[in-house]
């Protein structure tokens, strides 16, 4: 087992009786190499089984399923966690064909696929307080597709906000599809549901239950007060641009096209009022695949403070640095914020 609490690796779960159950600790990252060639990280076929997410990330993969669960009676309870960054080429996040997934607190955001679930034959899904967050579509697929009349999908208490580039947001070709309660469609592309859906209840009008809101947007960056006039470009995960653009250096142990992501941060990112009155100089978010080891240097002289990702709130901690040719340099091991303070 990995330190997350899930397999190190790909894993095919035939019988109930190897594990029934799997307790997340931390974030899981998934990479390429953890995915069995041509199919999925994790493969239930057969018993029922349970991932209880903790409030943590599964994180990937680009190259396959997350997570498939195939042939009747097989179960998948999936509960309190997120499922994010994963570019299924192999089709979905999460495929289903004649098993059951029942997931209870799941959120999927920020994935770039051409389908987040898809349910075939006599595949069924019944969620519960469940968001489908800024993913990304990469062809005419949908964010939901029940590809046979005989799926079933069941929805109680469901958020889909800032989904694009996606055919529509539920295909249902027939099937079943069933809207309880709470169901609020926000700043999509794309039609709630496709045409050929024959059979979809929309109780949109239903009360959410305490804590289950559509997410609040950030307050303008103009709102937060900032030490620096100067605009922060938003260069998104190019690290090349970032290095030519602040004369930070990054380096990773597997290199820096293995799955880590940095982002430069202005006072609205680091969202911490006491840290943006400080005077911070530079400030960068890194997440993906920082498990590997990651240095990152920056071009002043200064203190740096970590605001760490698997913590909400994001606990704060000073790190150790070394000062190499003018640039503070420090080293870490999971995703998180870091800022750079005057000494």
């Amino acid at each position: 087992m990995a330190p997350c609490g899930l397999p190190a690796s790909w894993a095919d779960f035939t019988s109930a009786a190897t594990v029934t159950t799997f307790n997340m600790t931390a974030d899981c990252v998934v990479n390429a190499w953890d995915v069995q060639a041509g199919s999925a990280f994790l493969r239930f076929s057969s018993g029922e089984f349970t991932i209880n997410g903790n409030g943590h990330s599964i994180i990937g993969p680009a190259n396959g399923y997350a997570i498939t669960v195939s042939n009747a009676g097989t179960v998948l309870n999936l509960n309190d966690v997120t499922i994010r960054q994963a570019g299924a080429v192999n089709d979905s996040v999460i495929f289903v064909s004649a098993g059951r997934l029942n997931a209870r607190n799941v959120i999927f955001r920020d994935n770039n696929v051409l389908l987040v679930l898809h349910l075939s034959t006599d595949g069924q899904a019944y969620f519960e307080n469940v968001q489908f967050l800024n993913n990304r579509g990469t062809s005419t697929g949908q964010v939901i597709l029940l590809s046979t009349a005989s799926a079933l999908l069941s929805i109680t208490n469901g958020i889909f906000q800032g989904n694009t580039g996606f055919d529509g947001l539920i295909d249902a070709s027939g099937a079943a599809v069933q809207l309880h309660g709470c169901i609020t469609f926000a700043s999509n592309e794309g039609n709630r549901y496709s045409a050929r859906s024959t059979d979809i209840t929309d109780s949109s009008s239903g009360e959410c239950p305490p804590g289950f809101r559509v997410p609040k947007k950030k307050k303008r960056e103009e709102e937060i007060p900032t030490p620096t006039a100067t605009p922060r470009p938003a260069y998104g995960a190019s690290y090349v641009a970032l290095q030519s653009a602040t004369g930070m250096t990054f380096e990773a142990t597997y290199g820096l096209d293995s799955g880590v992501h940095f982002r430069q941060l202005d006072g609205a990112g680091i969202g911490v009022q006491s840290i943006i009155d400080a005077g911070y100089l530079e400030a960068f978010d890194v997440y993906g695949y920082v498990e590997q080891g990651v240095e990152v240097c920056f071009p002043q002289i200064g203190r740096v403070i970590f605001l760490d990702a698997r913590t909400m709130p994001r606990a704060i901690t000073p790190l150790e640095s070394t000062v190499v040719n003018g640039q503070t340099c420090v080293s870490i091991s999971s995703p998180g914020s870091l800022v750079l303070l005057p000494n």
